[in-house]
């Protein structure tokens, strides 16, 4: 993996450029193994804000690829994640999104672990007389806090930071105050029956919008734009001062409040940032979204969601944030059809790979970065089975 991040970080050349990923990458099971294994395994994913887990004790959960995470804050203050786990019979430690614990209780056996990990605690002690305390602590998962929000990773094989990741933008971001957001919507969690590549794609497409999003349109006019950066992908677009003829829209665009803590050209730009290779935060002067698209199968996926704001008890921002959410549900809606039919259309033995635009730069970012990850995914057609046991066995 070394070896493909010094290239993608090199920009070498990528001589699939002007093609998509082809379809069997949407729904091969042997294809899908390989993909948790170098691409989700070893990705950042987000938890929550630190002012989820402010209190010794506090915890959050999330649940992924067969893995349980807990992020949890010491009595010494720190922000620790370990495997939900216990070392006595694997038995999950906690159940749920949240909660807060002295200790961390195994519900089948008692043993106890300390919040920094370390087993304290084993009912018949004696019965177990090769065991060691000290090497039998929660297994630990590395932890990134970027701008207030806490990530997890499973694996480190090399690849950037969060922060490294979003440094092209930091300044951008900055006058937003992450840290200082506190959540105004708990973990949502939505099944979708399609690949998790499917749900980044539609992310990042452009062209889609004045096509399927009549909505958006009307919002941004022409003012929608994207760039893409080594790891993450910008969208963007403008409030239009003419009143939308949609009563969420117009209720939007003629009671935004000022944002105090944004500069003038911030007050009515809509901003989208899509971090490698699932996660996606929505930027308003309002408030700030957060999905991921967490891989179930080959086929389907769960979108794990989330809202944070700045402190605001103004009752026109209260009534805004909900015209927020009205006008982005039917935006979800519009694209949950879109991309279940595409998800169909993988399926289909005529499609291979299409062709992707010059102007597709974020789409042409992402294929780039997993045909570095897994070569295979160069092939238009699946390789024959068993192609990633010889891949392993080289």
């Amino acid at each position: 993996m070394a070896r493909a991040f010094a290239d993608l970080v090199a920009g070498e050349t990528d001589p699939y450029a002007d093609w998509s990923l082809p379809g069997w990458l949407y729904t091969d099971p042997e294809y899908f193994e390989v993909e948790m294994a170098r691409v989700i395994r070893p990705s950042w994913q987000i938890v929550c804000h630190e002012s989820d887990i402010a209190d010794p004790g506090d915890w959050r959960s999330i649940d992924y690829i067969g893995e349980s995470v807990i992020v949890v804050r010491g009595d010494d203050g720190a922000v620790r994640a370990f495997a939900n786990v216990c070392r006595h019979r694997a038995m999950r430690l906690v159940e749920g999104h949240a909660g807060c614990a002295k200790k961390l209780v195994c519900p089948y056996h008692a043993w106890t672990y300390e919040l920094d990990g370390r087993l304290s605690g084993v009912p018949m002690r004696r019965d177990y007389p090769a065991l060691k305390l000290e090497d039998n602590g929660l297994a630990p998962v590395e932890v990134e806090i970027w701008r207030g929000f806490v990530f997890v990773r499973l694996e480190d094989d090399g690849g950037p930071s969060v922060a490294a990741m979003m440094a092209p933008y930091d300044a951008e971001i900055a006058p937003y105050r992450f840290e200082e957001m506190r959540r105004i919507s708990d973990v949502r969690l939505r099944e979708r029956a399609v690949n998790w590549k499917n749900v980044g794609d539609n992310y990042s497409d452009n062209l889609h919008i004045p096509v399927a999003h009549p909505g958006l349109t009307r919002l941004f006019g022409k003012s929608y734009a994207i760039e893409a950066q080594p790891w993450v992908d910008k969208m963007s677009g403008y409030l239009q001062d003419r009143p939308s003829e949609d009563f969420w829209e117009r209720f939007y665009q003629t009671h935004l409040p000022h944002a105090p803590h944004l500069p003038d050209g911030n007050q009515r730009l809509w901003l989208y940032f899509k971090l490698w290779p699932n996660i996606a935060f929505d930027i308003y002067a309002d408030q700030i979204d957060f999905m991921q698209w967490l891989p179930l199968t080959p086929t389907t996926c769960v979108l794990r969601e989330m809202a944070f704001s700045l402190p605001d008890d103004r009752r026109e921002m209260k009534l805004v944030r909900y015209a927020n959410w009205r006008i982005n549900r039917t935006v979800n809606t519009e694209d949950t059809w879109l991309i279940e039919r595409v998800q169909q259309g993988m399926a289909s033995a005529t499609y291979t790979a299409g062709p992707i635009g010059a102007s597709e730069v974020c789409l042409r970012s992402f294929a780039r970065k997993i045909r570095a990850i897994i070569p295979e995914a160069r092939q238009h057609r699946a390789p024959p089975p068993g192609w990633s046991r010889r891949v392993r066995g080289a």
